[in-house]
């Protein structure tokens, strides 16, 4: 089974944090767009002979769309791929895209596709061309956070977002942020609270960083705004577990939790190391041996699509390579790291330097073994990132 990434870079605002790859310009959406569906077509040879089990637009927003321009790319895969009976279609979306959306005749210059769908809701329209699971960027349901990060919903629009799709949406899963300047723990366990108060199947929750070149950065060397604060981090992360796991959700993944049946597929698919094509400026393919990343600029995407050029670039991944990652992203997992797969996949040698360099971490109670799979306990899987990085193999290059 492959997947199929499509990155949208366009948003209608630019929220604080964010270094992302998108514009706010959406003048060269549609002729984006077409290159788009080119570049689908371009590269159905890559994933011949595999089955595309999820779909997946992210961005960016890709709720910026209209339904035409979804349908339009969403039905160029099916003419293009072999793709399974009822495979994972996910649109990243924002709030305020959405209820705009359903009141379509206030939007009347940005929403055409939706007036000319003016027969049912937003959410009816995304069901008609194949769409089964949103992803929505909730962020946070306090308004001051909400404007600290310059998002373009309040929470009102929050809470009306979510109650719509619920009508017409089972699998819904939605973004909330913690470790906010200024967000105390009560706060931040009142986010959780609300957020399960809509019986929700799946809830992403990341902490809030500051990258080099974005609006927060800046405004924390101005001293405008607090820098974020690492034991206010780890803190809220295990509030986030213990309240979560306490009502049913299961921790499949670092940064996700989902009700069973309600993970997803197209997130599973990558920590597995599936193979999967990303389509669009920015976006990143792999296929077990190498991965690729297009173009990070619409302007020069564009111009090579147009050329008939894919604007990638490709790095064959050694043995060591794909060790580390496997060991990256198996941690972060559920389904840990098998050492019977280290030892079919890489060797000996591999296993053995797992083996070896786990047991500080054991011993601190940050991993334990199940079996012959090494996975992170609850209290390691705050500080897995580093925990994986002491498991990299450095010296070793076939």
């Amino acid at each position: 089974m492959s997947g199929i990434y499509i990155h949208i870079p366009f948003c209608k605002q630019a929220c604080h944090y964010c270094d992302f790859h998108f514009s706010t310009n959406l003048k060269k959406k549609k002729e984006l767009v077409d290159c788009l569906v080119r570049e689908i077509e371009f590269r159905k040879e890559e994933l011949k002979g595999d089955q595309i089990e999820t779909i997946y637009f992210g961005g960016g927003t890709p709720s910026v769309l209209t339904i035409d321009e979804l349908r339009f790319l969403i039905s160029t895969i099916f003419e293009n791929y072999e793709v399974v009976e009822t495979p994972e279609i996910t649109l990243e979306a924002n709030p305020d895209d959405l209820i705009s959306l359903q009141d379509v005749s206030c939007h009347t210059e940005r929403s055409r596709s939706a007036i000319e769908e003016a027969s049912g809701t937003i959410f009816e329209n995304y069901q008609n061309i194949g769409i089964n699971r949103l992803s929505i960027g909730i962020q946070s349901f306090f308004e001051e956070d909400l404007q600290l990060m310059n998002r373009a919903h309040d929470f009102r629009e929050a809470e009306k977002c979510i109650r719509e799709a619920k009508n017409h949406f089972q699998n819904i899963s939605i973004d909330l942020i913690y470790c906010i300047p200024g967000m105390d723990d009560d706060r931040w366990r009142a986010n959780i609270e609300r957020a399960l108060s809509f019986d929700i199947p799946h809830i992403s929750s990341y902490a809030l960083t500051v990258e080099p070149k974005t609006a927060l950065a800046a405004f924390i060397k101005k001293g405008m705004v607090q820098d974020v604060d690492d034991e206010q981090a780890e803190r809220q992360f295990h509030i986030l577990q213990e309240i979560l796991e306490g009502a049913g959700f299961i921790h499949y993944e670092t940064s996700n939790f989902g009700k069973p049946s309600y993970f997803s597929k197209n997130n599973t698919a990558y920590w597995q190391g599936k193979k999967y094509i990303g389509i669009g400026p920015s976006a990143h393919s792999f296929d077990g041996e190498k991965r690729g990343w297009n173009v990070r600029n619409n302007q020069k995407y564009i111009t090579a699509i147009q050329s008939g050029q894919v604007p990638i670039e490709y790095e064959e991944l050694s043995k060591t390579d794909r060790y580390n990652e496997y060991v990256m992203t198996g941690l972060r997992t559920i389904w840990g790291v098998s050492l019977s797969k280290i030892e079919n996949d890489f060797g000996s040698k591999y296993r053995e330097y797992l083996e070896m360099q786990s047991q500080n971490h054991i011993a601190k109670s940050l991993l334990f073994w199940d079996g012959d799979t090494l996975l992170a306990t609850k209290k390691g899987k705050f500080l897995v990132d580093g925990i994986a990085s002491d498991l990299f193999m450095v010296n070793l290059k076939k």
